[in-house]
């Protein structure tokens, strides 16, 4: 999940990171050590714009788990702390994922709701991009009628991902929405997605139009689309859409912003209505399913190593599977650091890998967000000017070719030296990866006379990733608090 920088939480996640890294020094924990714990846990909540309620009720439940026996008289009660933040997080940000719910008709209606500016359209889009990819055959209907220029906007973006926009230009918005559901029978769409209009504050007029729309179409899901940067007013906002409209669930929009992303933790608490999205970024695949769980731990700086791994699965290509299955048997070469490199653009950039890792988000912020992303073209340039000989066996190269190299790509040797030096790296870390997995497949026939079984990692033979993470550090078993809270240290020390 989210392979982005989720900058609007960022300082709050910084703020609870410093709290427990005091509470870590201290080993055994007093009640006075938890009050003051609880103290800046809630002075960090209502910093980071969350719902002052909201941030009553968590710190009261969280202190009251924090003050038992078993915590403080544990040998490792800072750990059990984190530990019981992190369930009281997830609980608040729903505790379990909740999917987009579909009937059986056809087509199915998904309607959005919310206010002007709140990024209704460019959600709209990307779930018509997300249903695409899933196998549906989605149709956009445009009815926002009063936004200059509303329906055109729907249009180029629906023709950027492939789906077509029923407009029904001078129609009133609610009879645009029900012509939208016999267009999409009469061209064999499964599903509708009803884009409807904002307002800059809420007005009866707005609301009782997103009822009659609602009354029209009877959509299977209504969706409010809130801006993570609306803070508090958040709250005012989905208590009201939900009593006209009784939405079904919430798409959190620009979390990627820099706001400080509170809003998002109080609409669940408020509404009682589950997070079913978040979108961050421009991009039409940016918007992903909501996982309570795993923002919750990116929020407290353990990271999302299980969402680098979808990213890597979701960017794979065929071909990319089967180089990975060569480099695993002859070594990495630089075509395949090359391929490597536009992989990790693909999944997003090192900033939005960094910031799924262990305590990267951490590291990110401390570092003003300034992350150099432009080494990927200058290492690029470099690997461009190899010859085809020396990318497929980069060790020939010497002195003298890393000069020639140099010259060719309008860098200096020390630009090249650096990237050997990257190289090295990786192939030294593929040969461990190699000798695991001749250790897991047996690396001898057995009494039979067969081979070892056959490596399960997907997508590289079949080797199992849990257990060829668990060798390479206890990456793996993501819901082990010990091990997470032993690579946020290692992470640290480093």
């Amino acid at each position: 999940m989210l392979g982005v920088s989720m900058a609007a939480f960022g300082s709050l996640s910084d703020r609870l990171n410093d709290t427990f890294d005091r509470l870590r020094g201290k080993g055994k924990l007093t009640e006075a050590d938890i009050n003051v714990a609880m103290r800046e846990i809630r002075m960090a909540l209502l910093e980071a714009d969350v719902n002052y309620r909201v941030v009553k009720d968590f710190v009261t439940r969280t202190k009251e788990r924090c003050l038992t026996a078993e915590v403080l008289e544990s040998l490792t009660p800072a750990q059990n702390v984190v530990k019981i933040v992190l369930d009281e997080l997830t609980e608040l940000l729903g505790g379990t994922e909740s999917k987009l719910v579909l009937s059986s008709r056809i087509p199915n209606v998904i309607m959005l709701v919310g206010l002007q500016g709140s990024g209704k359209t460019t959600a709209a889009v990307k779930l018509a991009y997300m249903l695409k990819k899933q196998g549906k055959s989605p149709l956009l209907a445009a009815c926002d009628v009063y936004r200059p220029a509303a329906a055109d906007q729907l249009a180029t973006l629906g023709g950027e991902i492939g789906v077509p926009v029923f407009r029904g230009d001078g129609a009133h918005p609610v009879e645009i929405a029900r012509a939208s559901i016999r267009e999409a029978v009469d061209t064999m769409r499964d599903v509708v997605i009803v884009d409807t209009a904002g307002r800059l504050q809420i007005d009866e007029e707005m609301m009782q139009e997103a009822v009659d729309i609602k009354k029209a179409v009877k959509p299977d899901q209504v969706l409010m689309v809130v801006d993570a940067m609306t803070g508090q007013d958040i709250v005012n906002v989905v208590s009201t859409f939900a009593e006209r409209t009784d939405f079904d669930g919430v798409i959190i929009s620009k979390l990627d912003g820099d706001a400080r992303g509170g809003g998002a933790l109080s609409v669940r608490e408020v509404t009682g209505k589950p997070i079913k999205f978040v979108s961050m970024g421009e991009k039409p695949d940016s918007l992903e399913v909501f996982s309570p769980e795993r923002m919750a731990k990116r929020i407290l700086g353990m990271g999302d190593v299980i969402g680098i791994i979808e990213k890597a699965q979701e960017a794979a290509t065929a071909e990319q599977l089967a180089s990975a299955e060569r480099m695993l048997r002859d070594g990495f070469t630089m075509d395949d650091m090359l391929e490597q490199m536009k992989a990790v653009k693909k999944m997003g950039g090192m900033k939005g890998i960094l910031g799924m890792l262990p305590g990267g988000q951490r590291a990110l912020n401390q570092m003003g967000g300034n992350l150099d992303e432009a080494v990927f073209d200058r290492n690029e340039a470099i690997i461009l000017s190899m010859t085809a000989e020396e990318r497929r066996r980069p060790s020939i190269i010497n002195g003298q070719r890393r000069a020639r190299i140099a010259r060719g790509c309008g860098l200096t040797p020390t630009d090249v030296n650096a990237l050997m030096k990257q190289w090295g790296e990786m192939n030294k870390m593929m040969g461990k990866v190699r000798a695991m997995a001749q250790q897991q497949t047996g690396g001898k026939k057995g009494k039979k006379g067969k081979k070892g079984k056959k490596m399960r990692m997907p997508g590289m033979g079949g080797m199992n990733m849990n257990q060829l993470m668990n060798q390479m550090g206890g990456m793996g078993g993501m819901s082990d608090m010990d091990k997470l809270m032993q690579m946020n240290e290692q992470f640290k020390r480093k």
